[in-house]
């Protein structure tokens, strides 16, 4: 079985920016530009190179009239056809401002349109190249422009400290949206990938439930002819004691249904579909959940106990996929740090049931506390974590999905260290490594009354 996290991509989201969408936001441009250009020149008197500038717009409208005719309304643009596309668009009206006043021209900002879309929808490289060709377009077209005149022939201008403080504005901005825009379209990115690999997760683990009761009633089902067969082929075996050729091949046959016997037997452990088995004692669900990682050379450590007010019996609880698989996350974290052990603790009260998983490992590192549970949290790896960890990767994104899981079910995830990092190896406790705490109000997690089974139902005639 694969992670699921496997099917993430890990550095790039390519593909993404339909054509369609950049197509009706050159639309709104060329709209805007025509708009601009009519009321300047008919309302204000505003003159200016009306030719060259409907030139400019009628490039970027058979631009657009090209990619509604050659492409498909589906295309979705590669991130090198993104940034020629977004690039043009700078282009186009950049030389429209080098027409119409330049930085003089209150519309100028707009050129941040375009580096902005595609901080949110490129690559950090792409990106970048984006934002510097900008900012050389708005530096050139600064300096190299043709003035804007009214009727009278005198020159619409700015002081040349305002010139400067737009330019400067501008080239500012560029960096600002773009930064912020490529973050915040980073973490979108990345939350959404770690919540499909959350669905993939919790979708494998309702497999795996759904193939052990498909198992568990094989085991049901093929139990009696079984049992005949290894009863005919014994009575054979006593009854060809003179017959030494058939004789090993009833004694073949018997083996052979022993042998299916134990598979199914060892198939039908994780059967957990029986209606039977839809609740479990908390400290048995617990048990089930670290299973997987009990023969990795580390001692797992169960407790369980009442806390005020709680009464001796365990409570019952439903054994649903999130929540096995969310321990069955946080245990393996546990396992993975600790050095000799692990405890898990369990406790519960009228009103509440509190699970605690400690480790004697080194603890979480200061410096990602406040991303715990963050999904793709990387931290540099020491020489020493490489030596005694040479497969771990460590995304966090297991602790973004056992968080995810068990958040989803009602619980309330704390992390903490048992010990100061910087204690002496002689001063630490034994359980000095890492603490995640895991809280459910009873009533969400606890199995109905009725018990699994539910009530009696009418056999209808």
């Amino acid at each position: 079985m694969t992670d699921p996290s496997d099917a993430i991509p890990r550095e790039t989201h390519s593909d993404w920016v339909r054509l369609q969408t950049l197509i009706l936001l050159r639309w709104g441009a060329i709209t805007g530009q025509l708009v601009a250009i009519t009321v300047a020149s008919r309302v204000y008197g505003i003159q200016f190179n009306l030719g060259a500038c409907f030139l400019v717009v009628g490039a970027a409208i058979i631009a657009n009239l090209v990619s509604i005719f050659v492409y498909p309304a589906n295309k979705r643009l590669t991130q090198t056809e993104a940034t020629m596309t977004l690039l043009f668009d700078t282009a186009q009206l950049a030389l429209l401002l080098a027409l119409t006043g330049g930085l003089h021209n209150p519309f100028a900002l707009l050129i941040l349109a375009p580096a902005t879309i595609g901080a949110s929808a490129l690559q950090t490289r792409a990106t970048v190249f984006l934002a510097a060709a900008t900012i050389a377009m708005v530096t050139l077209f600064g300096y190299a422009n043709l003035p804007l005149r009214m009727a009278d022939g005198s020159q619409i201008r700015v002081p040349p400290l305002v010139e400067f403080g737009h330019w400067l504005a501008i080239v500012i901005g560029v960096l600002f949206f773009g930064i912020y825009a490529r973050r915040v379209s980073s973490e979108i990115h990345t939350m959404g990938d770690a919540l499909l690999a959350t669905q993939m997760a919790l979708a494998r683990e309702q497999k795996l439930t759904d193939l052990g009761g498909v198992v568990a009633a094989a085991a049901h089902e093929l139990g009696t002819p079984l049992a005949t067969i290894k009863l005919v082929s014994a009575e054979l075996i006593d009854e060809l004691a003179d017959r030494p050729d058939l004789r090993e091949d009833a004694e073949l046959i018997r083996s052979q249904a022993d042998r299916c016997r134990d598979i199914l037997r060892s198939m039908g452990r994780s059967g957990k579909s029986d209606r039977l088995m839809h609740s479990a004692p908390i400290l048995q669900v617990l048990r089930d959940a670290a299973e997987p990682h009990a023969a990795r050379g580390k001692a797992l450590h169960f407790d369980a106990a009442p806390g005020p007010g709680g009464d001796d019996r365990q409570p019952m609880i439903l054994r649903q996929s999130e929540v096995m698989h969310g321990l069955r996350n946080l245990v393996q974290n546990a396992v993975d740090f600790a050095r000799a052990n692990v405890w898990i603790d369990v406790e519960w009260t009228p009103s509440q049931i509190s699970i605690r998983i400690v480790d004697d490992g080194p603890g979480y590192p200061p410096q990602l506390f406040g991303r715990l549970g963050d999904p793709f949290t990387r931290r540099r790896r020491t020489e020493e974590d490489r030596a005694r960890r040479p497969e771990y990767e460590g995304m966090g994104l297991g602790l973004f999905i056992a968080k995810t899981l068990l958040e989803r079910t009602g619980a309330e995830l704390t992390f903490a260290n048992a010990a100061d990092p910087f204690l002496t190896a002689d001063e630490r406790p034994q359980r000095c490594g890492a603490i995640v705490e895991v809280i459910w109000p009873r009533d969400r997690i606890a199995a109905p009354e009725s018990g699994p089974l539910g009530d009696n139902l009418r056999i209808e005639s």
